[in-house]
């Protein structure tokens, strides 16, 4: 899976009609988002760093649960987008998942198991196992 990072509000009108997963590296206004919405209609989550989700209106949050897009806490650490816009997850990853549902692990356990595992956080652990 790919996460497309934005790290500007210009490059909003640049992106893909067809993105899924955005990763905002700036803080958004309401409009920033409702733009972005517009933009990527098959968009599936928006993932923002901590600070920013507290800035996000509460109007904006329950709009979102309306339209079934995620709205995820975190940041993709160590990815350069000089050299890449994408965030790539590991299909390794996707593999680990079956192999620990096959195990019978519950989605908990699993959650805690791939946080201290990867460098990836809860919120988009989360969503990418459901």
């Amino acid at each position: 899976m790919k996460i497309r990072v934005v790290s500007s509000k210009d490059e909003i009108d640049a992106l893909d009609k067809k993105e899924e997963m955005v990763h905002l590296t700036f803080r958004p206004s309401n409009k920033d988002i409702m733009i972005l919405i517009n933009k990527c209609p098959k968009l599936k989550a928006i993932h923002v760093a901590g600070s920013f989700m507290k800035t996000i209106s509460e109007s904006t949050k329950m709009f979102l649960q309306m339209q079934n897009i995620g709205l995820l806490e975190g940041d993709v650490w160590g990815h350069r987008k000089d050299i890449n816009e994408y965030y790539e997850i590991n299909p390794a990853f996707f593999k680990k998942v079956e192999s620990m549902k096959s195990e019978g692990l519950s989605e908990s356990e699993i959650i805690d198991k791939l946080n201290r595992e990867t460098r990836l956080d809860m919120d988009l652990i989360k969503f990418l196992i459901k």
